[in-house]
């Protein structure tokens, strides 16, 4: 097998070894394909390797190259897509069990962004059942069983994308593709070491992905850096008539340079995202918000405002999943889950009326208007992404993982953009993380301030050894 440190080059890097034929398609197609047979098992990181289709796709973006036909950063790059975006003639299972045998006639719609760019697909990514959307106790719910972190395989990856953060920190794949309904990006890449983006909502189509709460559904990338997370927003990003939910700016709009995203930005500490952080966590955190305060002189501090957001986000997500799930709770089906929460989660969802609906969409509107006035004066708000490192794998999620995070239903109420990014490690070599949470739509501030932020350290630097 290859030296270990070619699975570790950022995007960016591999563009230019493609792009001056030092390295083609096919042979990094290949070694990554060999890399995800070996170590895809031991990390369940994988519902489903395809390497015929990313052979075919390797192949096609090698005969482009070669005839001069370059298309960019992704041209001939392999990646995994989360299990819950449709890909044609394969296996979409949403990590369920009643949908292990689900198969689409279509792609998503981000699938076919990647294939216009020449990206090369090689597997589907496992992840949470139903991506959380029937609730979970434990690590294992999931079809493929529990997501292993490279960094410790005893701990998780944090879900619902928890595959896709396998994928990436073991160097499975260049980068994966995620979705967040609250969460479920910017944990696992925190736990997981890897830099993730959550886009403005509605900047992503969600056209053939799995709908859980569809004001509050998002698509974004995870990778080793936060430039390669903008290339592939880049990519992926732009208005689709086949999702209302997208925001209706062309897709020529969306596009993404070190040298565009350049202006002074006022970045503010969040003084109150979490109530406290865990001892193996502070240590770091306030090693690296020094670091912070260097590169961002003039740096203040702010408080997220208070109210009953998360209540208001959960009652939503519950909502708006019982009408997802409705035919599954209906037909029974929803007992098949693999978390006895999941399977009796959906019946309780569907006992809340309108009335408590539209009062959760009031408390949305008033918490909008007071983090539009926030982002009157800062332009990015930076956090610790979690309070704990990894959890063990055992771990019972509901009393073990059951602190308040009003900065995950602020950020996800709001549809804010937030990039989580290495930021230290704790004694153990767990990695934690900083997110840095811009205003709707401005996107690019968010990945200029965590791309700066990595300018000046070397944490996304560093990787699991895997043997």
């Amino acid at each position: 097998m290859p030296g270990e440190e070619i699975f570790y080059l950022p995007v960016t890097e591999l563009a230019k070894r493609i792009e001056s034929k030092k390295i083609s398609p096919v042979e990094l197609t290949q070694m990554y394909l060999g890399r995800s047979q070996k170590f895809g098992p031991r990390f369940n990181a994988y519902a489903t390797l395809t390497p015929e289709i990313a052979l075919e796709q390797a192949k096609a973006a090698e005969k482009d190259i070669q005839r001069g036909h370059y298309r960019g950063p992704l041209h001939g790059i392999p990646y995994a897509a989360k299990d819950l975006l449709a890909v044609k003639g394969i296996p979409t299972s949403w990590g369920a069990k009643p949908y292990a045998n689900q198969v689409f006639e279509y792609n998503a719609t981000v699938i076919d962004h990647l294939k216009n760019v020449g990206a090369v697909m090689i597997g589907k990514a496992s992840m949470i059942e139903l991506a959380g959307g029937s609730g979970y106790r434990f690590a294992s719910a999931s079809l493929q069983g529990e997501a292993k972190n490279p960094w410790d395989p005893t701990c998780w990856t944090c879900g619902s994308s928890s595959g896709s953060g396998a994928i990436v920190a073991a160097g499975l794949a260049a980068f994966a593709i995620g979705t967040e309904t609250w969460g479920s990006i910017i944990c696992p890449s925190a736990f997981c070491g890897v830099s993730g983006l959550r886009p403005t909502y509605g900047r992503v189509s969600r056209y053939g992905a799995m709908a859980l709460a569809p004001s509050m559904d998002k698509i974004g990338p995870m990778a080793r850096s936060a430039e390669d997370c903008a290339r592939i927003f880049a990519a992926i990003a732009g208005h689709d008539p086949k999702d209302r939910g997208t925001i209706a700016i062309d897709k020529a709009a969306f596009t993404y340079s070190p040298s565009v995203a350049q202006r002074s930005l006022r970045v503010a500490w969040l003084s109150n995202a979490w109530k406290s952080l865990e001892p193996p966590v502070a240590k770091p955190v306030a090693a690296a918000k020094a670091v912070l305060k260097k590169v961002f002189a003039g740096m203040k501090e702010v408080a997220l405002p208070t109210g009953p957001w998360e209540d208001a986000g959960s009652l939503i997500v519950s909502v708006e999943a019982a009408a997802s799930f409705r035919s599954l709770i209906r037909s029974g089906k929803i007992s098949e889950l693999t978390d006895p929460l999941g399977q009796i989660s959906g019946y309780l969802n569907e006992q809340y009326s309108a009335a408590d609906y539209q009062q959760a969409l009031k408390v949305r509107e008033i918490l909008q208007r007071k983090m539009d006035a926030i982002f009157e004066s800062f332009d990015v708000l930076v956090a610790p992404s979690q309070p704990v490192p990894a959890t063990p794998l055992t771990l019972n999620l509901e009393t073990g993982l059951s602190f308040p995070d009003p900065l995950g239903a602020i950020g996800n109420l709001c549809g804010l953009p937030a990039l989580s990014v290495p930021c230290g490690f704790t004694e153990k070599n767990l990695p934690i993380g900083f997110q840095f949470m811009a205003g709707a739509g401005d996107d690019i501030a968010a990945i200029q301030a965590a791309r700066t932020f990595q300018q000046h350290t070397e944490w996304h630097q560093r990787h699991p050894r895997i043997h």
